[in-house]
């Protein structure tokens, strides 16, 4: 079991405690992954459109829409 700071009392977590942080973890991992993943899809569009406007070439919707402000 993990500890947990209770009001300065260093305990153990309940079990009740301990799943629903477990949950938590989860949670923040799969928040983070897809903070991360659509960041990095929205700088490949960026990168995208401006290789196809450096190249004269016809933009899709998305890469128009990552460059309009």
């Amino acid at each position: 079991m993990s500890k947990i700071n209770d009001n300065g009392v260093v305990r153990d977590m309940t079990a009740e405690e301990q799943t629903q942080y477990d949950a938590d973890l989860i949670t923040m991992a799969n928040y983070i992954t897809d903070r991360d993943n659509a960041k990095t899809t929205h700088e490949n569009l960026k990168a995208s459109a401006k290789a196809k406007l450096i190249a004269g070439e016809a933009l899709t919707e998305d890469e128009a829409n990552t460059i309009v402000l």
